[in-house]
């Protein structure tokens, strides 16, 4: 017998995922966790796997036997504006298939599971559990998890009541651990803690470079003008090629005759860019119904932007929200805090921020904001509409529209200290026309 537990990092096979599938649903037959009480289907699961791939939060393990896999677990960090909790990840969705159990597989998994977090820099690991799930109660003691609380009424199975059970284990070091528990604990001359994570800053900003296409070619407009391009690139797959080789982690790609028209243009251009490339690319543009959703996500894109759509069919957007999870961003144009749609050439009377409420409520995973009277100008983003937007959201959002200059993205990053609900920012004619270099600004964002 041969177990290898793994950290998944790449989409799954079509045989792994099917026995990832296979096993959940016997889990969840036996009384298994992840929220269900019936298995849901091969689809939603897969569904479900593919959208937790893409939350950078959420880390999952496999485990396999003989090559099969036959049991998984997730590590979830808290968000970038949990700054308090940074040190600390959550152990969840763990399960073996009631036919692996019984050979030590289980403790394998997690003692991986424990590598993973201490070398993520993770201090301090957590679990909950089903009171009911005595083995599962036993093997976390056995490897020095702590029991510190009950939950009265964790669950409600079968028309009964479930305690639930929390445990904690400490990662660090002896010596480590004093010193962090100390730098946690020790308060200012005010009075108030003094967090060592704090003094560190705000995690570092994703850098999405921009690839907008019309006519099958890279362009960048003004003011979001279709009549006032900037041609830069007809091939569109060899510029996605090179931002990847200069350390770019993701591709922000924008179907503009897309935008207009109100369905895919670009196809082929589109198609070139996600082969090109391993880089995760959230696509806007055009996309308006489920059916153009499913075909990008199936095609091999990571995130759908949902723009005009979000306005005139906010049902759509909640409804591919709940299918595709961790899939779906809201993209929000704006001209003066009015909501523009139709590839920017209709405005209507909604506020962005009232918009920005309705798709978090929806369910979507980000909202991308650009302020449309400085995008393609290079005269820095709209930095105060972007952090009211974010202060008001538990959802990150991604700057969009004016950066011209390294001090443009030094001062959005000055603004995210303290505003850590933003997480990002997309740059184009900047970048294309040398204004920017990739290297320093994925060193000035600190993007990883």
């Amino acid at each position: 017998m041969t177990v290898v537990c793994e950290r998944v990092v790449s989409s799954l096979s079509p045989d792994d995922m099917e026995a990832l599938c296979e096993a959940v649903t016997a889990g969840i037959l036996d009384g298994g966790g992840f929220g269900w009480l019936q298995p849901p289907g091969n689809q939603a699961l897969e569904r479900y796997f593919e959208g937790l791939l893409l939350v950078q939060e959420r880390s999952l393990y496999v485990l396999r036997e003989d090559g099969i896999i036959c049991g998984a677990g997730q590590l979830v960090r808290p968000p970038s504006s949990y700054e308090a909790h940074a040190a600390t990840v959550n152990l969840t969705g763990f399960f073996v298939a009631p036919y692996a159990r019984g050979r030590g597989l289980g403790r394998a998994l997690i003692q991986s599971m424990i590598q993973g977090a201490k070398a993520m820099g993770s201090k301090v690991i957590n679990c909950d559990v089903r009171e009911t799930h005595a083995a599962a109660i036993g093997l976390f003691r056995s490897l020095g998890f702590e029991h510190w609380g009950t939950h009265p009424y964790y669950a409600r199975i079968g028309g009964q009541t479930v305690r639930g059970l929390f445990f904690s284990k400490l990662l660090a070091g002896e010596h480590e651990a004093a010193r962090w528990q100390s730098s946690i604990a020790a308060p200012d001359a005010g009075g108030a803690p003094v967090s060592s994570e704090t003094t560190k800053g705000h995690q570092g900003l994703m850098l999405y470079p921009a690839i907008d296409l019309k006519d099958g070619a890279c362009v960048r407009l003004r003011r979001g003008e279709m009549e006032d391009a900037t041609h830069y690139s007809d091939d569109p797959a060899a510029q996605a090629k090179l931002f990847e080789e200069a350390g770019c982690r993701h591709l922000h790609v924008v179907d503009l005759n897309g935008a207009f028209a109100g369905k895919s243009t670009n196809v082929p251009a589109i198609e070139s860019i996600v082969k090109a490339t391993g880089l995760p690319v959230q696509l806007g543009g055009g996309i308006r119904d489920m059916a153009a959703i499913e075909r990008w996500l199936e095609a091999g894109v990571s995130r759908i932007i949902l723009g005009s759509v979000a306005v005139k069919d906010p049902e759509l957007v909640r409804q591919a929200a709940r299918a595709f999870p961790g899939q779906i961003v809201a993209g929000i144009d704006a001209r003066q805090g009015r909501v523009a749609t139709e590839g920017w050439a209709e405005v209507s009377e909604l506020e962005a921020n009232d918009l920005a409420l309705r798709m978090e409520d929806a369910g979507v995973a980000a909202i991308i904001f650009t302020e449309i009277t400085r995008d393609g100008m290079l005269a820095g983003l709209d930095l105060e509409q972007t952090a009211d937007m974010a202060r008001r959201l538990s959802i990150p959002v991604i700057a969009s529209g004016g950066v011209g200059t390294l001090d443009h993205l030094r001062d959005l990053r000055t603004i995210a200290r303290d505003v850590p609900g933003i997480s990002g920012a997309i740059v184009g004619r900047a970048l294309y026309d040398g204004r920017i270099s990739l290297k320093d600004a994925l060193d000035v964002l600190g993007s990883c």
